[in-house]
């Protein structure tokens, strides 16, 4: 598993790659937070880092595919996907190195923010005016909600050999786990009935209660149980290789 962790995060930091997904990230999210008008912390009367974590989510629908559309897709396409498995190593050790070396690049994306975290804290009327407990919080569900992307961003991977197709197919189920329970749950016949059931099956619901500050076994247990099917999802993709 670490042998395929140490070769995937060396292919992302020997290339463009890993230093392009964190540049975008960076560039992108410094211009909303500090410059455009709309959105910028200077503009605001209070300390907070809301922009940070409202826009995050819809930053990663389209850079976590990026970033995995080429972890099974590249194998499969140039037949190396052969190799990899009759080595000396189980599926899921595979499935788990390649998932653990793009989160890597995740968190390396979000490390640098934490600067935001001590500017505002820093400009705050007094200093430290800031809902501290409700921001780590909101650190800890988009670390969760970027390895649910992972997940997700994998397992399109696993079942096609071409990265554009991986890329879409992982931009697609990443906005329907995250937004489309929700909407489906504004359909007149199940408002006042089962509609909170209905948002509960989304990511939005236990990111926006993680933001809240709220650290909910719950939303720890959604997280996981959405990781967890998705990295299972691609150990079988894997396995079906030998029926």
């Amino acid at each position: 598993m670490f042998a395929i962790y140490k070769k995937e995060i060396g292919v992302f930091f020997s290339s463009l790659i890993g230093y392009m997904v964190i540049g975008v990230f960076l560039v992108y999210m410094s211009a909303m937070m500090w410059f455009y008008p709309d959105t910028s912390v200077l503009n605001y009367n209070f300390a907070t880092l809301s922009q940070l974590f409202e826009l995050s989510p819809l930053i990663f629908m389209f850079l976590i595919p990026a970033i995995t559309m080429r972890s099974f897709a590249e194998e499969n396409q140039s037949g190396t996907i052969e190799l990899l498995v009759t080595k000396p190593l189980k599926d899921w050790e595979i499935v788990v190195g390649k998932f653990l070396a793009c989160q890597t690049l995740v968190l390396f994306a979000l490390l640098p923010t934490l600067l935001y975290y001590f500017t505002v804290y820093s400009l705050g009327y007094p200093v430290g005016n800031i809902d501290t407990g409700a921001t780590w919080g909101s650190y800890i569900g988009l670390f969760l909600l970027g390895a649910s992307f992972v997940s997700i961003g994998v397992f399109s991977s696993s079942i096609t050999r071409n990265q554009v197709v991986s890329f879409v197919l992982a931009t697609f189920l990443c906005y329907f786990f995250y937004w489309a329970f929700e909407y489906i749950s504004y359909i007149p016949m199940f408002v006042g009935h089962i509609d909170g059931i209905i948002q509960r099956f989304g990511i939005s619901n236990h990111y926006d209660s993680m933001s809240r500050g709220l650290i909910d076994t719950r939303d720890l247990l959604y997280f996981f149980s959405v990781i967890g099917l998705f990295l299972l999802a691609t150990q079988v993709s894997l396995d079906s290789r030998k029926w």
